[in-house]
């Protein structure tokens, strides 16, 4: 079973992975209109390119952008749980052992202490945006049961691997449901809002572009979108 999660449904769920996001990707290009959108691709480029660059700097930055600013608490847990999400399974020493064993190859590595607790980050920043939609009615009127699903998908495999790597129960189970519930997430972030991981900067782009050639960005404004 063991080889079989880190042999064929790997490269399937890799595979699925990667041709999924580039799908959404050339989908969600080709969707655009330069009316309907009010993006324009051939004049004012060079602003255009600027401000896209711009807005995704203000937003992958901690307190980068006003959004983040008028809510401290929610900006560190989002940034927390996304840190955590990127870099644990990146650069565990545990994942680079499977690289190199079936690829040949593996990643500068973190220690086993830090991916412990940025795993504990991820898992504890979880909970309290799960608390923050049940809490506040203006995120709770939003929410459905498909926005705690993909939260458990997204947290599984934290809470999968803390228990395979620290053998807390019968390790053999863990970890080859650790690695299930990691290919299940694979999969599913083309299908989902997990799709997110590409299509932020996507839509980041295309405002920054908007808002930067047709909305006064152009005037120098110093407005960040």
């Amino acid at each position: 079973m063991y080889d079989f999660v880190t042999g064929p449904l790997l490269w399937l769920s890799l595979i699925i992975f990667f041709a999924g996001l580039i799908f959404r990707t050339v989908y969600y290009i080709k969707g655009l209109d330069t009316f309907l959108d009010r993006v324009t691709y051939g004049v004012n480029t060079a602003y255009g390119v600027k401000s896209a660059i711009k807005s995704v700097l203000h937003w992958i930055i901690p307190f980068g952008s006003r959004s983040w600013r008028v809510k401290p608490i929610f900006t560190i847990l989002v940034f927390i749980f996304h840190i955590g999400l990127v870099i644990t399974p990146i650069f565990l020493p545990a994942h680079n052992l499977i690289l190199e064993e079936r690829w040949g190859f593996r990643l500068p590595t973190i220690s086993d202490t830090t991916a412990d607790i940025m795993t504990i980050a991820v898992i504890v920043s979880a909970l309290f945006l799960i608390i923050r939609r049940i809490a506040l009615p203006e995120v709770r009127i939003l929410t459905s049961a498909y926005d705690y699903l993909i939260m458990l998908i997204t947290v599984a495999p934290f809470i999968t691997g803390f228990i395979s790597f620290h053998q807390i129960s019968d390790y053999q189970f863990w970890v080859i449901l650790h690695i299930l519930c990691g290919e299940i997430m694979l999969i599913a972030i083309p299908f989902t809002k997990l799709s997110h991981i590409v299509l932020f900067f996507l839509s980041r782009i295309q405002i920054g572009m908007d808002f930067g050639i047709k909305r006064g960005g152009m005037k120098g404004g110093g407005k960040t979108w």
